[in-house]
């Protein structure tokens, strides 16, 4: 019980506080090598804007069990997403290569849903995001190794005019992509 109690009090004193942009605050423009259904691509946040609302999903990593779970959830939802007029792409910083795998796993992303590389953490800190440096010792679900950091789960919703409607934080990987889907509801007139 002691060991559960100092486990957990470092827990909490280690991991830093998310500071996440909020709602109303402007959302970072990126350009990413991203993947849908096992090929990468160009994506870019400015153009998806010009069709409508983006959901933008910081995940820690891929084939693990928070994310996987993820994932599936809004590849599941991604037609109730498209109805709303919105589109989601989530970010990680896994390798374009681990990123093809899971985009077109049928188990997870099953080809529906874009995933991004940010292999430098370099948008997920340009949204105040937490990220953590990997141990080198962590395995994926697969038992492959884990050789890049960890942004920290949170999901923003983004207007057309670049603006932040909503960040979603703080919530298990169901709750989240629900939450998500009730904003982009929300933007789009629906009720939730």
């Amino acid at each position: 019980m002691k060991k559960l109690l100092l486990g957990a009090l470092i827990a909490a004193t280690v991991l830093p506080a998310a500071a996440a942009l909020k709602e109303g605050d402007a959302a970072p423009d990126f350009k990413a090598q991203a993947s849908l259904a096992g090929k990468a691509f160009a994506y870019s946040l400015k153009d998806a804007l010009k069709k409508g609302p983006v959901v933008v999903y910081f995940y820690p990593s891929a084939y693990t069990n928070g994310c996987n779970l993820q994932a599936h959830t809004f590849s599941e939802n991604i037609g109730k997403f498209a109805a709303a007029g919105a589109s989601v792409v989530g970010v990680s910083l896994d390798s374009i290569g681990r990123l093809n795998e899971f985009s077109a796993d049928p188990e997870f992303c099953a080809g529906k849903l874009a995933v991004a590389s940010d292999a430098d953490g370099r948008i997920a800190r340009a949204y105040d995001l937490s990220v953590r440096e990997g141990s080198g010792s962590s395995k994926d679900t697969r038992g492959q190794a884990i050789d890049h950091g960890f942004a920290e789960r949170t999901t923003f919703v983004i207007r057309p005019d670049g603006r932040i409607a909503a960040t979603v934080s703080g919530l298990a990987p169901v709750a989240n992509v629900e939450k998500a889907l009730d904003a982009v509801r929300t933007l789009a007139g629906q009720r939730p």
